[in-house]
């Protein structure tokens, strides 16, 4: 009787082991289908934006050849009424000479300008996405395990492309970092402030709550596994963010007068907030509506 409870007892570990293996494996298989699906979605936003950026700098290209075209062909036109009146009236004709290099000196400027554009569009290999992307950022990142939430208020105005850029990216750098410090169930708040003037954008997350939920705390657990002292609080009010990331945001908002701060809200999480004071100077036009 022993030998066959023995037995059983081996048979029951071998399958448990057995079942917890196949549990782990097809775990595993789950997470790398997840994070394939994930990165494809990137991908996918990526070449869309980049798709955009591209149509976006031929037709600067088509204007620009437009120009171009028209003042070679004031420049031909030019030409041969110098040449026309060469033989008529030669004091009128060096007297056109004058206009002719004005027109070529303007017909070369335009050819330039057409050259520097192509140039760029050949030479541009990074997209440039703009505050449409946002809520495909949105989308991606709480497949990803980040709970974003949008709010907005005051009256939009468009953003030029650069401005766009900036905005895009320092949402961009802060929600990630949201995720990858925070981890999955970190919930971050976005909000946009318009004013007459200008814009504030602010993410606030609460990834060290969400580090404490993750331990299967109950409501009383995690205050209590988040709990700060005043010392806490005088060190996030004084410490001062130099990381890569921040650095880069701190100068993307520079570009266009902004004002960037950022902080670890004690128990909490981490927040930052932008302050543009005058971006419409800087830019212009009708905004975009993020919410989903």
């Amino acid at each position: 009787m022993d030998a066959v409870a023995l037995v059983a007892a081996v048979v029951a570990a071998v399958a448990a082991i057995l079942f917890l293996v196949l549990w782990l494996t097809e775990r595993a298989r789950r997470i790398r289908l997840r994070d394939t699906r994930q990165e494809s979605e990137w991908d996918r936003i990526d070449r869309e934006l980049d798709l955009a950026e591209q149509a976006g700098r031929f037709r600067i290209v088509g204007d620009l050849g437009d120009v171009a075209i028209q003042s070679v062909s004031r420049l031909v036109s030019q030409a041969e009424g110098v040449r026309y009146s060469a033989d008529a009236d030669p004091a009128a004709a060096v007297r056109s000479v004058g206009a002719l290099e004005s027109a070529a000196r303007e017909a070369l400027g335009d050819l330039r300008r057409l050259q520097a554009v192509a140039r760029e569009a050949q030479d541009a290999a990074l997209p440039q996405p703009s505050l449409h992307s946002a809520r495909d950022l949105f989308r991606v990142l709480r497949d990803a395990g980040l709970a974003v939430t949008f709010h907005e208020n005051g009256e939009r105005f468009e953003l030029r492309q650069g401005a766009e850029l900036a905005v895009f990216r320092i949402l961009q750098t802060s929600l990630e970092n949201a995720l990858k410090h925070g981890g999955p169930g970190t919930n971050a708040s976005v909000a946009f402030s318009w004013t007459a003037e200008g814009l504030q954008v602010s993410v606030e997350d609460d990834g060290i709550r969400a580090a404490a939920r993750r331990l299967g705390l109950d409501r009383d657990g995690v205050d209590q596994a988040t709990a700060y002292t005043i010392r806490d609080d005088v060190e996030a009010l004084t410490e001062h963010y130099e990381g890569a990331g921040i650095i880069e945001m701190r100068e993307r908002a520079a570009l266009f007068g902004g004002t960037l701060t950022a902080q670890t809200i004690p128990g909490v999480g981490f927040t930052l907030s932008v302050v543009f004071p005058a971006l419409r100077h800087h830019n212009g036009v009708h905004g975009v509506d993020l919410r989903r």
